[in-house]
């Protein structure tokens, strides 16, 4: 594998591990800085994603899409934390994806617990980084699995991620993906 290569692949491996401790500050051996923002919480409940729904710009978007009885929390990290958003049974929420020029990539992280990330609670990180016309992402699970006993899928993805009880794998979950293509991660 090239030098170029690992870029990406460097990325994300600091998104998943770089979270704030209970009092906003980075924990220790953390690489990427971020800066908080206290704006108030959004609740997500749109349908599916349509095509017509495409942005104009021709990327791709990320997709989490809520197929658990209960809410799930998502926070979309780069170099500064989005608001929480809620996202309610049978909804979604989608991003377009983005770069970040301080972090690189972007973390969507998701709990099941609100203000998780903040209180270090079981969370799947849905990381993704745009590098030319592709983007390369990873799923992973940080201090538990918040969906242990319920299926969780990315779609698409070569090989196949699919946890079929909800916990992550041992092993890289990296793949790589045209940049126009939309991601989507079901959950339950």
């Amino acid at each position: 594998m090239h030098f170029s290569n690992l870029l990406p692949l460097l990325s994300l491996a600091s998104l998943g591990t770089s979270l704030p401790s209970n009092n906003g500050q980075l924990e220790s051996g953390s690489i990427t800085p971020f800066m908080f923002s206290s704006s108030a919480s959004s609740v997500y409940s749109n349908p599916t994603p349509t095509p017509s729904a495409k942005p104009l710009n021709g990327l791709g978007r990320a997709v989490v899409i809520n197929q658990c009885r209960d809410p799930v929390y998502i926070w979309s990290v780069g170099s500064t934390v989005r608001p929480e958003v809620t996202v309610l049974p049978d909804g979604e929420y989608t991003e377009t994806f983005r770069t970040d020029p301080v972090a690189g990539g972007i973390a969507i992280k998701i709990s099941t617990e609100q203000d998780g990330l903040y209180v270090s609670a079981p969370t799947t990180v849905f990381a993704y980084n745009l590098s030319g016309h592709q983007v390369w992402y990873d799923l992973s699970d940080v201090f538990g699995d918040p969906f242990a006993g319920y299926p969780v899928r990315m779609q698409p993805a070569d090989p196949e991620i699919y946890w079929e009880q909800g916990i992550s794998p041992a092993g890289s979950q990296v793949r790589q993906m045209d940049a126009s293509t939309d991601l989507v991660l079901t959950l339950c």
